[in-house]
């Protein structure tokens, strides 16, 4: 009896406070998900006819999502990773807005020759009509930081927080709850690859029917099915990319976008 208490404990503290040996190289996993959500953006903005870069561009969210989870992991100072994505979040919002046609009325409500102040005030504020991706990260990240301290009240409320307006951001609370996922259970790949694949394919057959797989239909979502598998392979970390483009590509590829869709 003693002994499975043990192991339980054991294993519990593990979830909570896991080492990572799932995939470890974010040189590679960095590199795939700039180049599968650029696919993915492109197909949105610029190639309306061709849906296989929509598809494959499913698999770009859960390597962010991975690489977060285990980023606060390897992480030395976990609160200033939360401000380097809480910045990115701030600066990239009116691009996200601007690149992926995000944009709405009261953006523009304010003339910029009368005031130009005003008007890239009012630009700004009302593009967070519609939030990008990186305000669910942080949450999330929030959230892991909270667990990491021991903070359980914390991470609680905040969890309630983005189940109570999930619908405002990007991918719902399905994707913060994946984040989540990838951070349990980056200790155990076996563990990884089924629990998080398992949930991902719930994900996608309780909200869409587009695609027909095996008599079971599903969205869009359950393409995203190869990347976890690839970050659950406990791949050893070879490189790693500079810091200014890990956090200057997102950005740069919204302001490109919003210039070629202009043209």
């Amino acid at each position: 009896m003693n002994t499975t208490l043990s192991r339980l404990r054991s294993f519990g503290h593990s979830l909570l406070f896991p080492t990572v040996r799932t995939n470890r190289c974010d040189g590679v996993i960095h590199i795939l998900a700039f180049v599968l959500m650029f696919i993915d953006h492109s197909g949105k903005m610029l190639f309306h006819n061709m849906e296989i870069m929509r598809i494959l561009g499913r698999m770009a969210f859960p390597l962010f999502a991975y690489s977060l989870a285990v980023g606060v992991i390897f992480s030395h100072d976990s609160h200033k990773y939360l401000t380097r994505i809480a910045l990115l979040a701030l600066v990239s919002q009116p691009l996200y807005a601007l690149g992926l046609a995000h944009e709405n009325a009261a953006m523009y409500s304010v003339p910029f020759f009368k005031n130009p102040l005003l008007a890239c005030l009012t630009f700004y504020l009302n593009s967070w009509q519609t939030p990008s991706i990186l305000l669910s990260l942080c949450l999330a990240l929030g959230i892991l930081i909270a667990i990491r301290e021991k903070n359980l009240i914390l991470a609680i409320a905040l969890y309630v927080l983005c189940e109570r307006f999930a619908g405002s951001f990007d991918y719902g609370i399905h994707g913060i709850r994946l984040i989540l996922l990838f951070y349990f259970f980056s200790q155990y790949p076996i563990l990884f690859a089924i629990v998080s694949g398992g949930y991902l394919l719930w994900w996608s057959a309780s909200t869409g029917s587009s695609y027909a797989i095996l008599g079971q239909r599903f969205s869009m979502e359950v393409f995203a099915l190869p990347a976890i598998l690839f970050c659950a392979f406990p791949l050893p970390r070879t490189f790693r990319l500079p810091r200014w483009l890990t956090y200057g590509f997102y950005p740069a590829h919204l302001l490109l976008l919003a210039i070629l869709s202009k043209i």
